[in-house]
């Protein structure tokens, strides 16, 4: 493999809306490239980067894929990530390794909530952008109106740099306002700009060439002195006007025609700026000073995916940002203070592996089967550890609980799902200790059936996904005394052991206390213990509906014994049904679990969400703009919000985000209880 200088590189994250056609535009790339000789099809199944079982069958990407090309001396990494909002963690792990930006957007659907969250993203990770107007040739293709639209989101400073010519089935090439020159076709030949197009190309040029003049003070003067300004002066400082995020150029082309994807590549080669020319963010804890970007540095390499390849074992993606790292070598784990053996080492094109010896400073590659290493973690030479800033992930918002199949699966369970969450970051797993499940957790429903056929994929193991059980409680709410004697005579030695048991409710929160109060020996202190033990066990399950009892004192303040037939066992019986009979006279009562909950979303959704919220026995605390969004403050109980995620999602046309917290617990309503008791009645039955 030809080994790149960090000037000829350029990593490049193709972003956008589900459905806007980045997949097609990497396919067309590639083939202009000359990397692949026909244009695989989503529809089909066939293209480099959607090679996954599961993106095939849904037609989606669902993982972000590495697209390495050559374009005239530069090597390109094409990353191309999912548009579908669940998969956002993907998107995160590309954004954090790439310098530059394409942001798709669809001449007929325009700007949409996907694209407004890459934006989001790519200004926050301070990349240098390029917009390509994708499905030009489509009917109710309109570049002006797309233009309008982009400027009216994001500013003034997204300005076309290449004009369609033409668009539907009338749709040919394009035109570059800087070199004046018109493309047709594919592959493009160079030809005269259309008479038609005259007056616009003139209007955009102007506007363009003064965007590109009030970058710097010396082309502003020539320019307000009415001098032409040349070829080179223009070039140069739109190269320094697109990486100072001062210009955001937009180009158009059609990926499935294989049009305007010359310009889209020259634009990258000649705009975009290579990893020499960006800072390395080192994490807040890295000892090291400040590393600039170098081969001959020492090693300083970021893990950003991990993923289980059923062929090779687990796949770990790292960038280069300073030295090199060879195959067959030892390196530090800077964040996990351990040594790792690099094995071979891969530069990757969707599901191709190419053995590689080495990889540079700037570039991306992968290695198989390392043992400790995570995403997110820094390799780096032993003598001078550095750490370096790994990617922020979102948090999950949505959880299911998942049930294995049969026997032979529950077995697998465990392995499988803690494979599964080290090879995506969004996921998290947990027990749920009060309802026995094991709860999935991620960004939304798709990702969560994703995972569920993952998992059956590659490990064999077969789940069903349910709503989770809200871990309810149980309380009483009056003091009462309960009696029990246990007493059964069988021949030989009997049965006896008699407990008074004194309930009391405490506050909220306080848990089951146990006090012991016998005076004069009625109880021997041995049995005591055997007592509290029966009271914990019966505890675990309420009179009502079966869930945890918490918030009672018990007293136990008297009883009996008898010096032959009495046991502990006799005595943990005793003090568990004396707790049973307490609970029943004691008024119960169902407690449930209430969440603090913090909707983000745009102004205009205030409303809808306010009255959802009150549909779901929420008590809204507070509202307050924040980043341009309106943050709504709210305490709603776990069992309403359990799928708010996907309700949000169709409030807000999916431009809303919400988190949440545990707050306390709070009785349930009567209505309720009787719904829930009936419910585990009829479970029993």
């Amino acid at each position: 493999m030809e080994q790149y200088g960090l000037e000829n590189i350029r990593n490049v994250v193709l972003l956008s809306h589900s459905g806007a056609g980045k997949t097609s535009l990497a396919e067309a790339i590639l083939s202009t490239a000359g990397v692949i000789s026909r244009l695989g099809k989503v529809d089909a199944g066939t293209t480099t980067s959607d090679y996954d079982p599961d993106e095939i069958k849904r037609k989606i990407s669902i993982n972000l894929t590495l697209l390495p090309l050559k374009w005239q001396e530069i090597k390109i990494n094409l990353v191309d990530t999912p548009g579908y909002s669940d998969f956002a963690g993907e998107v995160r792990a590309a954004v954090r390794v790439g310098e530059g930006a394409i942001i798709v957007v669809s001449a007929t659907a325009g700007v949409k909530v996907g694209t407004e969250q890459v934006w989001a993203y790519s200004e926050e990770a301070g990349l240098s952008r390029l917009i390509f107007i994708n499905k030009m040739d489509r009917e109710n293709a309109n570049f002006y109106r797309t233009v309008s639209e982009l400027q009216e989101k994001f500013g003034s400073k997204c300005l076309p740099l290449g004009l369609p010519i033409g668009a539907h089935n009338d749709f040919q090439g394009v035109v570059d306002l800087l070199t004046m020159k018109a493309y047709i076709g594919s592959p493009a030949k160079e030809t005269e700009i259309p008479s038609s197009l005259s007056e616009q190309v003139s209007s955009f040029r102007e506007k363009l060439v003064e965007a590109i003049a009030e970058i710097d003070d010396a082309l502003l003067d020539k320019y307000l002195g009415g001098e032409e300004l040349s070829l080179e002066e223009l070039t140069t400082g739109l190269r320094q006007a697109i990486i100072s995020g001062g210009v955001v150029p937009i180009l158009a082309g059609s990926a499935l025609q294989n049009v305007g994807i010359s310009s889209l590549l020259d634009a990258i080669n000649s705009y975009l700026p290579s990893p020499k020319e960006r800072e390395i963010v080192t994490a807040g804890d890295s000892a090291a000073p400040e590393i600039k970007p170098s081969r001959k540095a020492s090693l300083a390499a970021l893990v950003f995916k991990t993923s289980a390849d059923p062929y090779v074992g687990k796949l770990t993606y790292f960038r280069v940002y300073s030295g090199v790292i060879t195959s067959n070598s030892h390196v530090l784990n800077a964040t996990r203070g351990e040594t790792e053996r690099i094995g071979q080492l891969f530069a990757l094109r969707g599901k191709t592996q190419e053995p590689v010896s080495q990889i540079g400073a700037g570039d991306i590659g992968a290695v198989a089967k390392l043992g400790l290493t995570g995403t997110g973690d820094t390799l780096t030479s032993q003598t001078e550890p550095v750490k370096i800033a790994p990617a922020t992930f979102p948090q999950p918002i949505f959880s299911m609980a998942v049930h294995p199949k049969t026997k032979a699966d529950l077995d697998k369970l465990g392995p499988a799902l803690s494979r599964l969450a080290e090879e995506d970051s969004t996921l998290q797993v947990h027990r749920e200790a009060d309802t026995h499940e094991t709860v999935l957790s991620g960004l939304g429903d798709t990702q969560l059936e994703v995972a569920a056929e993952k998992i059956l994929r590659k490990f064999g193991v077969g789940v069903n996904l349910k709503i989770p059980k809200v871990p309810y409680k149980e309380t009483i709410t009056m003091p009462t005394k309960a009696e029990y004697k246990h007493k059964k005579q069988t021949g030989g030695h009997g049965q006896y052991g008699h407990v008074l048991l004194e309930l009391e409710p405490l506050p909220r929160g306080s848990g089951l206390e146990f006090v012991e109060k016998i005076k004069g020996g009625t109880i021997p202190k041995n049995y005591i213990p055997a007592v509290e033990k029966g009271v914990n066990e019966a505890a675990k399950e309420g009179a009502l509906a079966g869930s945890p009892v918490v918030d009672i004192k018990v007293t136990v303040y008297d009883g009996s014994f008898h010096p032959v037939d009495s046991s502990e066992i006799c005595f943990k019986i005793a003090g568990a049904q004396a707790l049973k009979k307490g609970l029943a006279a004691g008024h119960p009562i169902l407690l449930e679990p209430v969440v603090n909950i913090r909707v983000m979303a745009p102004g205009d959704f205030t409303g809808d969400i306010i009255g959802d919220l009150n549909t779901k026995r929420a008590h809204v605390l507070g509202m307050n703009p924040e980043d341009g969004n309106n943050v709504i403050e709210a305490r709603v109980p776990l069992a309403e919000v359990l799928r708010y995620a996907i309700d949000l999602k169709s409030i807000t046309q999916g431009r809303g985000s919400y988190t949440t917290e545990f707050s306390h617990y709070e009785e349930v309503p009567a209505q309720i209880t009787q719904k829930l008791i009936a419910q585990r009645q009829a479970e029993k039955g």
